[in-house]
């Protein structure tokens, strides 16, 4: 996977010491309300398309531009859907990090998907009756995003939380 420039500065000055980096996640769906997703070249899974929000970037411009970027096709963010933090990750390489994540869906509007870089295998529209396999994680924040209808969710069933136990900023339709 690239690693962005900024973050390859960083990571000379601090090693691999936790980072926290912020992201975003597309789910992205068209005309026929299929869902974008990629197969990704570091895991071989299939997985929502998303990735890390540069420095003063607007998380929905992210959005956009991280989606073109990895499949080609353009999108317009219209709903924020939820904003959590993602378990740690250790790297192969021993870089150790955790995310922010603000999760749009999106529409697609253009473009035709494909493999765009180097960071997927295959991109592909999927009816969400016929999903490939997906970790728990990325069908957690996707059934999520194809259920909200606002407000967004502010964590994930079962994630941990610093707060008090009974913490009740979640928002998970009935």
């Amino acid at each position: 996977m690239a690693i962005p420039p900024f973050l390859a500065e960083l990571r000379a000055l601090v090693g691999s010491r936790p980072l926290w980096l912020s992201t975003v996640c597309t789910v992205v769906l068209d005309d026929q309300d299929r869902v974008l997703l990629g197969r990704r070249a570091d895991t071989g899974a299939w997985a929502l398309v998303g990735g890390i929000i540069d420095p003063g970037e607007q998380p929905a411009e992210a959005a956009v531009r991280e989606c073109y970027e990895e499949t080609g096709v353009h999108v317009v963010p219209e709903l924020l859907t939820s904003v959590t933090v993602s378990p740690k990750v250790t790297y192969p390489n021993g870089d150790r990090t955790q995310y922010l994540e603000v999760t749009f869906r999106c529409r697609a509007v253009g473009g035709e998907a494909r493999v765009n870089d180097e960071e997927s295998l295959e991109v592909a529209w999927f009816a969400q009756d016929a999903l490939p396999a997906l970790d728990e994680y990325n069908r957690e924040r996707l059934k999520l995003a194809l259920e909200c209808t606002g407000p967004a969710a502010f964590n994930l069933p079962g994630a941990p939380t610093t707060g008090p136990s009974d913490l009740t900023l979640r928002h998970f339709p009935a």
